[in-house]
């Protein structure tokens, strides 16, 4: 919980003196040594003739350069006799470009108010003389200035003056840097979005005018606002590509910032003594060049460090040598900053009340420089320090107010990938409030705290899934405002497809790791150029401003719109002290308090292992640790168990639990827990009424199957070339061929991702060959589309005008799968690969696309391997492919949670299907049925356990 300063520098050079710049709060507006920047081209004439004026206001700007205490005080002598000289020529340019000069010294300085008296005479001439570029610079520095000071309002203000002024002229470098310093502004007030917006712009401009320095400083922003959002891996690429860049101009206080910055990254990630050797390179360029707010900054950041390491005392002389720089320098947001640091250490060596002191003067602080980000962080310490102290009631107030916070920045992030990783580095605030609200159930059992805890438990899950639904009902449509975005979009769109035509060209033959790497680096620059797109897309849609999230439900309506009687909700919330159930009826509520998480994850994991590597012979692991399992996450409940449907919310490493094969506890031999209750799973209660709620249409047809794609040129179809396949007909031909295949009991996935994967070792699945044939059996012609062999391809799916998928209300793809766990946009399914002349194609249905997708589906089966995985996300669980098909327009899901055998999944769709679409049961029934015939033949859960229902479970 430790609160570290990150910050970029920009400093805007050419070949002479002015320089303007932000480092994210600090303003680093100022002069450099040399002659006039190219924003600055004032008349040479007129400085000619007063060439004693230019020698001093040169020579002031070299001692500037400097950056010491001493040069920069012999500096303001030196501009000073510069000013006297300029106004004794009546030289008002040389005068109004002195002025901004000894502002910056006195800014550089900590001199705020000094500073920007002296920009304000500057400001005056310039407008005076009618001289826009040095109006625009003036500005530009004095919004800095205001920035500095917290007053970030008044910062846009004048950013917002010199950046139409710089436009209005075509300075492209002036544009750059005031979009940057904006962008810095947006960024310490919790607007991630908007300033990620503002640096996308300046980017490119400093890239046009080759200006390595600023182009550097940006890079530092999008880093930063990114290692923000929790992105820190990301934020490590821009970092690592701002390095260089500020070594290659020598800019060495940039270097040290650069170096701070990544420093900040290594500290989140866990690696302190990286992180202490990184602050440390930083300080020592921080003292060559005699930068006292980097400095300060820098000595709290190694504070902080010292600190999680439990090394206090050290902390505490690093924080006190970081204040009174921050104070002398007028940054209150750094004070604030390091006020906090310090209570937390003093509230950790039991000091509470000089904790609460600190505590309250950095609260102060933050509130006057509008700094929510850091308003909430404080308000959380003071609510941790309360509950330390036993003022639970005053902790919760305090923690109520933190989150409020948290939902008004976290809504200011307009993109869906963003947000929710945002969401997820704020989890510990709603689970520090869930043990907080349970420490006063115990305290006061009979004031409902329970009931709070378990709503807090579901406000936490799934947000952004449940905003995405809702939003799913929107609908884009180009209108003359926006074609040229939509015009944008196809034009990404289609390189893409092109990269991933290139992809399977280049994997299908011999080639190296780095030309796969390469290919997938330029996939993903591509997705987040999609993705970016996406938000704007948004943003010029009025349907999303009118756009209303449906608030966080209550107990009371979960109870009434998700539950009934005969359904169970047991939501599970994993701690690092203790974990928590409740079991929710339609009308009652039990809380329980089980082990913490390191116990419970330990004998989940045991458990998974044990069901899919079991023999087909023996169950006696699958039963030794399900039993385990079993006593701890499900005996506390068991007496409401019976005859209940059980909906399932699990968290940490129980989403990957096959809850279906537990066995029932005080049976002679292995009897799943499938056989006395229907499971379904879901990511939050809240979802689920969320899914009944979407105003998708269903589909008037019954059934379309994807199905037995064909991935390589030597597969036989390609030479066979009988359309019949197409339609997932049996020939005879190929029906012996997939008869005789289907003995290998192959694993319906590619065990690699899409980076590492070798298009010549996919191998055909012929089970799902028999499959299609199978469910389709089922179905009136009418009724039903089938596409296999080289109709299932990715163009059949995603093209409006071939996609026959949006009238069927049961979509069933069967084949490969491939699941990317660090990024799950490159995970999918995979569609035929090759034409039916052998070409290759692009065949792989990516998450990106499944988004894209309009369906009308009442249920999607996704029939191939591990589809109901994906990256564990605090906050929002398992993020994959079922989010995209409950986005597309599905109400429920069937996937599966790891590897499945081809053969055996064959046979088990058929049992399903027959008892859906011939007995009419329910989805959920009839998945249990299939399972219980499956468990029958043969009790091994590898063969029948790893397919469950996420949503929906009514009809």
């Amino acid at each position: 919980m430790q609160d570290r300063r990150r910050y970029a520098v920009l400093r805007w050079m050419g070949s002479g003196a002015i320089a303007i710049g932000l480092m994210g709060g600090l303003s680093a507006t100022g002069m450099e040594a040399g002659a006039v920047a190219p924003a600055m081209r004032v008349s040479q004439q007129r400085l000619a003739e007063a060439s004693a004026g230019e020698a001093a206001l040169d020579e002031g700007m070299r001692l500037y350069k400097q950056q010491t205490t001493e040069s920069l005080r012999a500096a303001i002598a030196k501009l000073e006799e510069a000013l006297k000289l300029f106004r004794t020529e009546k030289n008002p340019v040389g005068e109004a470009l002195t002025l901004t000069g000894i502002g910056r010294v006195y800014d550089a300085l900590g001199e705020k108010q000094k500073a920007l008296e002296l920009y304000n005479q500057s400001l005056h001439l310039w407008r005076a003389v009618g001289h826009r570029e040095g109006e625009a610079l003036t500005l530009n520095n004095m919004g800095g200035v205001y920035s500095g000071l917290g007053e970030k309002q008044k910062a846009l203000i004048y950013f917002k003056q010199s950046l139409s002024l710089n436009q209005v002229m075509g300075n492209r470098e002036g544009e750059a840097t005031t979009l940057n310093n904006m962008g810095g502004v947006y960024n310490d007030l919790g607007e991630k979005q908007k300033a990620l917006e503002l640096y996308n712009q300046s980017l490119p401009l400093w890239r046009a005018v080759s200006n390595r320095t600023g182009e550097a400083a940006t890079l530092n922003g999008i880093g930063l606002v990114y290692s923000g959002l929790g992105e820190k891996q990301k934020a490590l690429i821009y970092f690592n590509q701002s390095l260089p860049l500020i070594r290659a101009v020598g800019d060495r206080a940039g270097e040290a910032l650069t170096l701070n910055n990544i420093g900040s990254v290594y500290d989140d990630l866990g690696e302190k003594q990286k992180a202490l050797e990184l602050y440390n390179q930083s300080l020592r360029l921080i003292w060559a060049v005699g930068d006292r707010a980097g400095e300060a900054l820098t000595l709290n950041n190694i504070g902080s460090v010292y600190n999680d390491l439990g090394e206090k005392q050290k902390a505490l002389i690093y924080f006190n040598r970081s204040l009174p720089l921050l104070r002398v320098a007028g940054d209150r947001a750094g004070e604030a900053l390091t006020l906090n640091n310090m209570g937390r250490v003093y509230d950790a060596i039991g000091e509470k009340q000089k904790a609460l002191t600190y505590f309250n003067q950095s609260l102060h602080l933050r509130k006057a420089v509008g700094d929510l980000s850091g308003e909430e962080v404080t308000l959380y310490s003071i609510a941790y320090s309360y509950r330390g102290q036993g003022k639970l009631e005053a902790a919760l107030a305090q923690i109520n107010a933190a989150i409020n916070i948290l939902d008004e920045l976290r809504l200011k992030v307009s993109s869906k990938e963003l947000r929710t990783s945002y969401f997820s580095t704020v989890q510990d605030r709603y689970q520090f409030k869930t043990n907080l609200l349970m420490q006063l159930h115990q305290k006061y059992p009979q004031k409902g705290y329970d009931h709070q805890a378990f709503e807090t438990s579901d406000r936490a899950r799934a947000r952004s899934l449940i905003e995405l639904l809702t939003e799913s009902n929107i609908t884009f449509q180009p209108t003359t405002e926006n074609s040229a975005l939509f015009t944008q979009e196809r034009t990404l769109q289609q390189a893409l497809r092109q990269l991933e035509q290139q992809r399977v060209i280049t994997l299908s033959k011999d080639h190296t790791k780095a030309q796969a790497e390469a290919l997938d680096k330029q996939s993903e620059t591509l997705l987040q150029q999609l993705q970016d797109l996406t938000v704007k897309l948004r943003a010029a849609n009025p349907a999303y401003a009118a756009l209303k999230y449906p608030p966080p439900l209550t107990l009371a309506q979960i109870q009434q719109q998700v539950l009934d009687l005969d359904t169970l909700l047991l939501q599970y919330s994993l701690g690092e002290e203790q974990s928590y159930l409740w079991a929710v009826t339609a009308n009652g509520i039990q809380t329980y308090i089980l082990p913490k998480k390191s116990i419970l994850e330990t004998a989940a994991k045991k458990f998974r292992s044990a069901a899919t590597t079991s023999s087909i012979l023996s169950t006696n692991d699958v039963k030794r640790t399900g039993d385990a399992l079993y006593q701890l996450i499900l005996a506390p409940v068991a007496s409401q168990l019976p005859g209940k449907r059980l909906l399932i919310v699990a968290d940490g490493a129980l989403q990957y639990t096959p809850f279906a094969a537990l066995p029932l506890p005080n049976t002679p031999t292995y009897t799943p827990l499938l056989k006395n209750h229907e499971i379904i799973n879901a990511p939050s209660a809240s979802s689920v009424a969320v899914l009944r709620q979407q105003k998708h249409p269903i589909g008037s047809k019954t059934l379309a199957v994807i199905a037995d794609p064909v991935f390589r040129n030597d597969d036989g179809r390609v030479a066979e070339r009988n359309t019949a396949l197409n339609t997932c007909a049996p020939t005879l031909g190929d029906h012996n061929t997939t008869k005789t295949l289907i003995t290998q009991n192959l694993p319906r996935d590619l065990q690699a991702t899409l980076r590492d994967l070798d298009l010549r070792g996919i191998q055909r699945l012929p089970g799902t060959r028999l499959e299609a044939e199978k469910i389709l059996a089922l179905v009136p012609p009418d009724q039903r589309s089938a596409a296999c062999a080289f109709a299932a391809s990715y163009d059949r799916i995603t093209q409006p005008q071939q996609n026959p998928l949006s009238q069927y209300r049961i979509v069933h793809f069967a084949t490969h799968g491939f699941i990317n766990n660090e990024r799950p946009q490159f995970s999918g399914l995979v569609l035929s690969l090759v034409d039916d002349q052998g070409k290759p194609k692009d065949g792989f249905l990516r998450l990106q696309d499944i988004f894209n997708l309009k369906l009308a589906a009442d249920l999607v089966v996704l029939s191939a391997c591990q589809t109901g995985l994906g990256k564990e996300i605090k906050g929002e669980g398992i993020v994959g492919l079922t989010r995209g098909f409950m986005y597309a327009g599905s109400k429920r899901i069937v996937a599966s949670l790891w590897s499945v055998d081809d053969a055996a999944t064959a046979q088990l769709m058929g049992s399903f299907y027959q008892n859906m679409l011939k007995d009419k049961q329910t989805p959920a029934v009839a998945l249990r049925n299939a399972q219980l015939q499956a468990w029958q033949a043969n009790p091994d859960p590898r063969l029948w356990a790893a397919f469950t229902l996420q949503g929906e479970w009514r009809q």
